[in-house]
């Protein structure tokens, strides 16, 4: 009898960066997935990035859907997505409108949006993919005891992984670069931990990589952004 042969499913829906290189390393987020971007100030614009691919149709590497973005820092760039829409060919105001901001400014909205608001939110406007930006920075708040700012953080992050398969979307955590402590190791270790994906930014004297370090289907490894890549270093400088 002939050996069998295993073959890894090939998700029906995925959503690419679409950028040379950075693909084959990895095809895409699939529903389902809790990922975490983190490593550089460069996860924000591919962050912004997805929020306007994730429009697009499937069959362009997108998921045809509205998008929920949860604003932990006052990070969102309304010129940079509407360059991002342009460069797609996509009407960005057509982009902005199906993009929905929920900003946090304290580490207790943020709690509240995501363990309070965030299904009714999700459902409301039909989204497959929900961004929090700078997911960490607001629970680095001196005025917040570190205890409880751990203990909440992890009941966000666990909440935010079963959000993700029980509601079958994509949830994209971004973690900012911020000062190193003993209390922002432990929020970057809890994030990482709890997600299925996790990637990072890394700067090499031959330009940006992205290292794929957790993944439960694709080989981990790296690749190298293209350097003519407008996505990643114009878009950071806005004109």
């Amino acid at each position: 009898m002939a050996p069998s042969i295993l073959v890894k499913p090939v998700p029906s829906q995925i959503l690419s960066f679409n950028i040379a290189n950075i693909d084959d390393l990895f095809p895409g987020f699939t529903i389902g997935d809790f990922a975490v971007l983190h490593g550089s100030p460069t996860v924000l614009p591919l962050s912004l990035l997805l929020t306007v691919r994730a429009q697009l149709p499937f069959q362009l590497g997108g998921l045809e859907t509205n998008v929920v973005f949860v604003d932990g820092g006052n990070t969102f760039r309304l010129y940079h997505v509407s360059r991002i829409a342009q460069l797609s060919q996509l009407d960005p105001r057509q982009v902005l409108e199906r993009i929905f901001i929920s900003r946090a400014f304290t580490a207790y909205q943020m709690t509240a949006i995501v363990l309070e608001k965030l299904k009714e939110t999700v459902d409301k406007f039909d989204s497959k993919l929900v961004v929090i930006s700078d997911i960490a920075g607001l629970y680095l708040d001196k005025d917040i005891p570190p205890k409880e700012a751990k203990d909440v953080f992890n009941q966000l992050t666990v909440y935010l992984s079963r959000f993700a398969e029980e509601n079958q979307l994509i949830v994209l955590a971004t973690y900012f670069p911020h000062y190193p402590s003993r209390r922002n190791a432990f929020l970057q270790e809890a994030a990482r931990g709890r997600a299925n994906v996790v990637m990072s930014i890394r700067t090499t004297k031959f330009g940006q990589q992205l290292v794929l370090e957790k993944h439960p289907l694709f080989s981990l490894g790296y690749a190298a952004f293209p350097s003519e890549n407008l996505t990643i270093d114009q878009f950071m400088e806005g004109d």
